[in-house]
């Protein structure tokens, strides 16, 4: 599949939306080259940049009410949203641009920490948006996600995967995209739900990548593959399970049976047996909570609340360790109070200028 590109578009506001993404199948997968079936949603944050005289950026998380100065000629570490306005700064002047001062709003509609991938569409959005401002150029997604992976590891303190950038970066209406993270080859693969609904459901438990147990997972997985002699467990065997100790076989268990079950998923999207997918999230969830250890009571509940409202299907989504289940309703059932529909919407995208002028929507 060719990668869209974001052309230089130097002007003196620039908006862009980046959306949240729920990821259908295939969870802690990705940094460990496997497989992944996400989807953009509508929801998201949208980033407005307008240009200033002088190298400093004034930041406004509007949905905070909190604020944010800093020179561009010293950058230094902060915390929370701050720290993505800042690592995207730093990111972007490092790999080239001539970035200018700037006055910079951002708003969204995303729950943080509920597991919909609001720190990739901050950080993508905050991107497309400086970058248009300044004229960095022509980026692809690749490109774009791995600065934004960068902004993660340096300068927020989680070490994510390409997963979350990519899904947002990427999104189509038609259905989720199928990234395989050893060739970062990405796949549409359309979608028919008919008369079945995809909702989330809020565990109402806060996560944050940094603090929760997901970095330790990402080094469990690495020294699982290094103990089965293989670069990542994309590359390991299931039957060589044995070669390690207890929670390094069930951690690099969990990934190379998701691997399988995202295959499976992609199987039962194009036959269009939908029971045959849900049953594959349930497999999914009982993988993550038993031998990812990345569930929680909250999370066991609020699939509890989907599976008995008629669920064919639940399991918990994001990182783990709180935030959001994900479940498919079969046509005639009723999701619980508070669970939100989701269905696959457009990917990131520069936006035209917000006094009315000509439109630089880009995708």
């Amino acid at each position: 599949m060719d990668l869209s590109t974001y052309p230089t578009l130097t002007q003196e506001i620039a908006r862009a939306f980046a959306p949240g993404r729920v990821n259908l199948i295939g969870e802690h997968t990705d940094y460990s080259g496997g497989l992944a079936l996400p989807f953009a949603v509508a929801h998201g944050v949208t980033v407005t940049a307008s240009a200033l005289p002088d190298p400093v950026i004034k930041a406004r998380a509007l949905d905070l009410g909190e604020e944010d100065r800093f020179e561009l000629t010293a950058i230094v570490g902060s915390e929370g949203w701050r720290a993505f306005v800042r690592g995207v700064a730093f990111e972007l002047e490092a790999a080239g641009a001539d970035l200018t001062g700037a006055d910079v709003q951002i708003a969204g509609d995303l729950p943080r920490g509920a597991g919909l991938s609001s720190s990739a569409a901050l950080c993508v959005s905050l991107y497309l948006a400086l970058a248009a401002l300044s004229g960095a150029g022509e980026r692809d997604w690749i490109e774009i996600a791995r600065l934004c992976q960068r902004v993660e590891h340096m300068w927020v303190g989680a070490q994510t995967g390409l997963l979350d950038p990519l899904a947002s970066l990427s999104g189509t209406r038609h259905g989720p995209v199928l990234i395989d993270f050893q060739t970062l080859e990405m796949t549409p693969v359309p979608l028919d739900l008919g008369a079945w609904a995809l909702v989330v459901l809020n565990s109402g438990e806060r996560h944050t990548h940094a603090e929760s147990g997901y970095n330790q997972r990402r080094l469990e997985c690495a020294q699982a593959a290094h103990r089965m002699g293989a670069q990542t467990l994309r590359g390991a065997m299931i039957q060589d399970l044995h070669m390690l100790p207890d929670v390094l076989a069930r951690r690099a268990k969990h990934v190379i049976s998701e691997n399988g079950r995202v295959m499976q998923a992609v199987d039962a999207i194009r036959d269009g047996d939908l029971r045959r997918l849900g049953r594959l999230l349930d497999a999914s969830h009982a993988s993550l909570r038993d031998d990812f250890e990345v569930s929680t009571p909250a999370l066991e509940a609020a699939v509890t609340q989907l599976k008995h409202a008629g669920a064919a299907g639940a399991r918990l989504i994001g990182g783990g360790f709180g935030g959001s289940v994900l479940g498919l309703m079969p046509p005639g059932t009723v999701a619980p109070a508070g669970a939100t529909v989701v269905s696959p919407g457009r990917g990131a995208r520069l936006l035209g200028a917000p006094d009315g002028g000509p439109a630089a929507e880009l995708r």
